[in-house]
């Protein structure tokens, strides 16, 4: 694979977000308690359509500073 395709395949919108769904896993939460952190502007959000997307970096930094 070339470095181009690489880099593409690296930065496409699905490698830079996370769903509610995804966020509801990692935290252990659910659906609902995960729409409320989107709802309650906590981390950066993107919506297409009907989908909301979260900013990857915008959650870890969130989740950091939730970490003792």
């Amino acid at each position: 694979m070339s470095q181009a395709a690489k880099c593409m395949q690296r930065d496409t919108p699905e490698s830079r977000t996370y769903t509610v769904e995804d966020i509801a896993s990692m935290l252990n939460i659910g659906r609902t308690s995960a729409y409320n952190l989107v709802k309650e502007g906590h981390f950066k959000t993107v919506r297409i359509g009907n989908a909301i997307r979260i900013s990857k970096k915008s959650f870890d930094e969130w989740l950091d500073t939730l970490v003792i």
